[in-house]
């Protein structure tokens, strides 16, 4: 993980507003996403396995990505950039299970936090600069 420096970090705005641009940026919202809590993150590489992540908090309301009409307000967190190292092939633990199967289909990474090469964290801030002029100050 590299953090990068951003003037979103710290900025409140509205989450439905927020989430339709970045979306036109290539960003989604994180699958870890809670109540109170999320990330956008978007791929900066083909294999998927390089991202930038601008995390945020819920400041009012509450996260739900599947209503329009959310008026949830958050927080953006300090920006950074993520490599997750995933096992290709078949998981050597696996067990068949019908209803864990819809949860649990993409293997564990095997190293979560990778070290990321100087060109990837160049590409995460080019893309987070961006962003930034989506949100002026």
């Amino acid at each position: 993980m590299h953090s990068l420096a951003s003037s979103l970090t710290s900025r409140q705005l509205e989450f439905v507003p927020v989430q339709d641009a970045l979306a036109e940026k290539g960003f989604a919202l994180g699958g870890g996403w809670e109540y109170d809590h999320g990330s956008f993150d978007c791929a900066l590489d083909e294999a998927n396995t390089v991202f930038l992540r601008i995390p945020f908090d819920v400041e009012v309301g509450r996260l739900d990505s599947e209503t329009a009409n959310n008026e949830a307000q958050i927080r953006f967190g300090q920006p950074f950039v993520l490599r997750h190292l995933y096992n290709e092939g078949l998981d050597s633990e696996a067990q068949a299970r019908t209803l864990g199967a819809l949860f649990d289909q993409f293997s564990d990474p095997v190293d979560p936090d990778a070290s990321i090469e100087p060109a990837w964290v160049e590409a995460a801030g080019r893309k987070l600069r961006e962003v930034e002029t989506i949100f002026p100050v």
